[in-house]
């Protein structure tokens, strides 16, 4: 008797998952509820434990790939099927017609000797043109989520000074959080949705940060910064930091954010043009702090200075609201000692 596991609905309203690694190899022994396979999805990588114990006798998505719910991963028991024909998902057919590969010459390196994109790319004429990495999980949904934040919101950067002189630099991310937060609480539209014809205005301020990893840019949520002492800030942002660098952030921790703020620090250059982190509708940057020379009360003086972004979608949001909700959070930044 066999048991065949498709991949299971995963909740919150996920179609799809990556086959992020899988945990077992054709061949071996599992019981029931021992760690099978790794699926990762845009909210987070999760280990999903056999439902069956058994031999496994075929996989049949290998890592990396992006399958829809509902496919067929694994048989567990019984008898393996025959396989007569190139083994190989319809992503990897289209790459070998792409490239002008036949498959039928292609020798695949995957579980069961299914045939790779990786495998597809080394046997085509174009393989000798660099190294090519495959696009897979935290990288790949980075990919995706701004392709659509690039290709749906019409956004526009605003930028201006701000003199952080007087600002604790160590506990700069938690006041520009709350600085934020207050500004929104004055532009509404800026801590909104656009979905279909209607503008949803949220009454939370829950603001993502975006935090640099080793596996790419991960933006975890502060709740409640309205609500927040800096010291209660700094401590939450500390926490919400270590936790997207060690990958050990729920999914929870993960999503629901209703504005956005980023800071590179040193790296952060003079100015950039953050994407809006899609579905919100604005995201605030803070860019290099440095010294320089600025004129105050007619005087030339050195001052810590750096520039402040905004950019918006412009369906939702005009362009004087955007610099006034930018201006608003500089005052407060200024005078935040």
């Amino acid at each position: 008797m066999s048991y065949e596991f498709k991949l299971p609905d995963l909740g919150e309203g996920l179609t799809e998952g990556e086959i992020a690694r899988w945990l077992v190899a054709e061949g071996d022994e599992i019981a029931e509820d021992q760690p099978l396979v790794e699926i990762a999805t845009d909210k987070a990588t999760v280990e999903i434990p056999s439902p069956a114990g058994g031999k496994v006798t075929q996989i049949l998505v290998g890592e990396g790939d992006v399958v829809p719910v509902g496919t067929l991963l694994v048989v567990i028991g019984g008898e393996a099927a025959p396989r007569t024909a190139p083994q190989a998902t319809p992503a990897v057919r289209a790459l070998a017609k792409e490239h002008g590969v036949e498959l039928a010459t292609v020798r695949g390196t995957g579980p069961g000797g299914r045939i790779t994109e990786d495998d597809v790319r080394r046997a085509s004429p174009r393989a000798a043109d660099g190294r090519r990495e495959r696009l897979r999980g935290v990288r790949r949904q980075i990919a995706e989520h701004l392709t659509r934040a690039h290709r749906e919101v019409p956004a526009v950067t605003f930028v201006e000074e701000c003199d952080f002189s007087d600002v604790d630099l160590h506990l700069l991310l938690p006041t520009v959080l709350r600085a934020t937060a207050a500004s929104l609480r004055e532009f509404p539209e800026l801590n909104a949705r656009l979905e279909g014809d209607e503008i949803v205005y949220l009454d939370r301020y829950d603001l993502g940060i975006a935090i640099q990893t080793e596996e790419g840019l991960v933006v975890p949520v502060v709740r409640n910064v309205d609500e927040c002492s800096l010291e209660e800030l700094r401590a939450e942002v500390e926490r919400l930091a270590e936790g997207a660098r060690s990958g050990t952030l729920s999914p929870a921790e993960l999503r629901g954010s209703t504005f956005t703020v980023t800071s590179a620090g040193k790296l952060g250059g003079i100015v950039v043009t953050p994407l809006v982190n899609y579905p919100e509708v604005g995201i605030l940057g803070v860019h290099r702090i440095s010294a320089r020379a600025v004129v105050r009360d007619g005087e030339v003086v050195v001052r810590q200075m750096g520039n402040v972004s905004v950019t918006f979608d412009h369906r939702v949001v005009d362009g004087a609201r955007a610099a006034a909700f930018t201006l608003a959070v500089i005052a407060r930044i200024e005078t935040s000692s």
